[in-house]
């Protein structure tokens, strides 16, 4: 009996450590500019503004058969914005919007992931804007995991959501411009 006791312990511990070895840390694509944080507003209601954010930095950990005890933090610099205009970058960046001198970065940290199918979750997390902080939903899907041509291992991932400006204390330029659409797309590293 005790023996049977002390192997159904072994093979208990066995297994919790291996399924804690399979949940794996990427760090985010930067340097390969594999990942990006775009954004879309409305413009006046007849058009619509794209942007991206050039400078950003984060890292997440994934384990297909476990997404929900996944996470993921970002962190991105708002002076590196860009959406092809230069005055019209310098105007977002001012203390009319972003107020980048005062506020230069942007944070997001998960707090729990749920899936929503085989290859969706909803993300959500604590979004730091502008000096405010809110929780946010991401709406992911999985693209696949897998070795690259280098040696390495990788696994992307796209998010979307929606974000009120007002939330954040940002006041959008007309009434047709107080929702920013965010879609970002990243592909990780495997960190050894």
């Amino acid at each position: 009996m005790l023996k049977k006791t002390f192997a159904a312990l072994a093979l208990g511990t066995a297994l919790l450590s291996a399924g804690q070895a399979m949940a794996a840390d990427y760090k985010i694509d930067k340097e390969g500019q594999h990942a990006f944080v775009d954004w879309k507003i409305s413009h006046l209601g007849y058009s619509f503004i794209h942007g991206t954010f050039k400078d950003f930095d984060g890292s997440f950990s994934w384990d297909a058969t476990k997404p929900e005890a996944s996470k993921i933090a970002v962190d991105l610099k708002t002076a590196s914005l860009w959406s092809n205009h230069a005055e019209r970058d310098k105007h977002i960046a001012s203390k009319d919007f972003l107020d980048v001198s005062k506020f230069p970065e942007a944070k997001f940290v998960s707090t729990s992931v749920k899936s929503t199918g085989e290859k969706t979750a909803d993300v959500t997390g604590d979004l730091t804007l502008h000096g405010v902080t809110k929780p946010v939903i991401f709406k992911a899907t999985f693209n696949g995991e897998g070795k690259d041509p280098w040696g390495g291992e990788r696994a992307g991932f796209n998010a979307t959501t929606k974000l009120n400006l007002n939330d954040f204390g940002i006041k959008g330029p007309g009434p047709s411009s107080q929702t920013l659409d965010l879609d970002i797309s990243i592909e990780g590293i495997k960190q050894k």
